[in-house]
């Protein structure tokens, strides 16, 4: 089996409803989708959701890697062989994560559809199912609340809340938020590198009340030891998001005992393959792992669902990035239901883009 024909495409999705974190607004997402094809008939589609600020990619430059270096690449090339390749072009496309998360991804479904078998279950299989948080953005008090009392009722039993701006204005969103959902729903917080230290331990302190189950990235992502003192002086668990864009990332903050979660997102670190890795070196330092998403296609969130559902290690999931996203030519590919997301147990990622 040989790959043929490759094609790339970029599909903007406006957001039903724009959002704001501690750095941004966010109002539409750009996903570039790949399609591979080998000699023998079989199709694989990978996404890339590329974020200047994040990944470093533009939609025009996963593009320029898709038809430079990707092509080159793949061309050829033996789809099964997904290490050899992966290998080869993060040699050439190291600053490139969510375009090589997209070849990934395709490599992956490629191999699934021709064993007849889902991904989750090629990767091992430990669950079928994963409860998934859903994001509510900075807004005002009572905006929050009403957010809050409408995800509750579509199902929903884990949320999300950004902050990072205002600690008093946080604290008192969260403590809200609980009282108006009662105390089944499960509440974390995600400062976005918003806070201080100082301002970190105080909205720790401040809503204690509420339960928190989490706090994502308090501090700068490149201050590894700010993000130390935190998990040192707060009395509930500390992940990391943007601090790890890497193996040597998690490795680095394990070895210095910096957090005690980490996030994992396969567009940040370059797909499955290297999520798996990851996963790894958190499960011997005893860091518990979520797996996150930025604003992706299904077809990006059933990638990260399959790794998800695979491993042991990966309790916690973040994967509503596709739920507000406007014209998705991949919706259908993950099943949400009462809060939990389900494959659809068809082969690979379990999912086909019509032409």
């Amino acid at each position: 089996m040989k790959i043929r024909k490759i094609e790339v495409w970029p599909v903007e999705m406006p957001l039903a409803e724009p959002y704001s974190i501690a750095y941004e607004t966010v109002e539409k997402a750009v996903n570039i989708f790949l399609r591979i094809e080998t000699n023998t008939g079989e199709v694989g589609f990978g996404c890339a959701a590329p974020d200047k600020m994040i990944t470093g990619e533009t939609g025009e430059t996963v593009i320029e890697a898709a038809n430079g270096p990707i092509t080159e690449r793949l061309n050829g090339s033996d789809p099964q062989r997904i290490s050899l390749i992966m290998e080869n072009l993060k040699a050439q496309i190291a600053n490139f994560p969510s375009s090589l998360a997209m070849v990934d991804m395709a490599l992956h479904d490629l191999m699934g559809k021709k064993a007849g078998i889902p991904i989750w279950k090629i990767l091992g299989g430990f669950r079928s199912r994963i409860k998934t948080s859903i994001t509510i953005g900075i807004l005002p008090e009572k905006e929050t609340v009403d957010h809050a009392l409408k995800f509750r009722k579509q199902g929903f039993k884990c949320l999300k809340i950004k902050g990072g701006k205002e600690v008093q204005l946080d604290i008192a969103r969260i403590l809200k938020v609980r009282e108006a959902v009662g105390k089944e729903m499960e509440l974390r917080f995600d400062a976005n590198q918003g806070y201080t230290v100082a301002e970190s331990l105080e909205f720790v302190k401040g809503t204690k009340p509420a339960g928190l189950e989490l706090i994502e990235q308090p501090t700068p992502k490149n201050q590894a030891d700010l993000l130390g003192s935190v998990t040192r002086g707060v009395s509930i668990p500390v992940m990391a998001d943007e601090s790890i864009m890497s193996l040597r990332d998690v490795f680095k903050l394990a070895r210095q005992d910096l957090v005690d979660m980490v996030n994992v997102k396969l567009m940040k670190v370059g797909g499955i393959l290297e999520a798996q890795h990851i996963n790894s070196v958190a499960r011997a330092a005893g860091l518990e792992v979520m797996v996150g998403c930025m604003d992706e296609a299904a077809l990006a969130i059933a990638a990260g669902l399959h790794f998800a559902l695979a491993r042991p290690n990966v309790v916690y999931a973040d994967l509503d990035g596709h739920l507000d996203l406007i014209d998705d030519p991949s919706s259908g590919a993950v099943i949400l239901k009462d809060g939990y997301l389900y494959p659809t147990q068809l082969p690979g990622l379990g999912f086909d883009l019509k032409d």
